[in-house]
């Protein structure tokens, strides 16, 4: 069977925040419209707390929410109990769909399990360093070869300066 590669998409800061309160702490339209392109007709896995802050399925996309609480049932989503039920719906859903990979949006501890399997890595480099309570993980970045780069200034649609910045697993 194909198996679709995992992308792991995330904000962070300089300083490693990527949240605080359970909310995002910027404002960068270009960032949003930047993780809308990058997960656009594919499966999206989220923890339920980034579900929650969401606070709806995302348009154009299968959104698959993991989460250890049984009776946590939103309308409109996919629930999996563990990540390897989460990535096996990913996967169905992604191949149903014509899908290039599936992505995962977060939170902290969904990153800290899903990266020893992702295949690539799309981070947006937020130039702040922000109070907040959720840091992206630690991850080995001898395992991966940058691939591109891209610095965009703060303006009016984005309060700080930003770099997209995409890593490919070595193989």
């Amino acid at each position: 069977m194909v198996q679709l590669p995992v992308v792991v998409i995330a904000a962070i800061a300089d300083n490693g925040v990527i949240g605080d309160d359970n909310r995002l702490i910027w404002r960068l339209k270009t960032d949003l419209r930047h993780f809308r392109s990058l997960t656009i007709g594919r499966p999206v896995l989220m923890g339920r707390k980034t579900f929650l802050s969401i606070g709806k399925p995302l348009p154009g996309r299968e959104t698959i929410v993991l989460t250890r609480d049984p009776g946590f049932r939103p309308d409109g989503v996919h629930l999996a109990h563990s990540l390897e039920e989460a990535l096996a719906t990913g996967q169905r859903l992604g191949l149903g769909l014509g899908a290039d990979s599936v992505t995962v949006a977060g939170g902290a501890e969904v990153y800290r399990q899903a990266l020893p399997l992702a295949g690539r890595l799309e981070f947006t480099q937020v130039h702040a360093t922000p109070e907040g309570d959720a840091l992206f993980p630690e991850w080995d970045a001898s395992a991966f070869v940058a691939e591109a780069r891209e610095n965009h200034p703060a303006g009016p649609d984005d309060e700080h300066p930003f770099t997209f910045a995409t890593f490919r697993r070595r193989v």
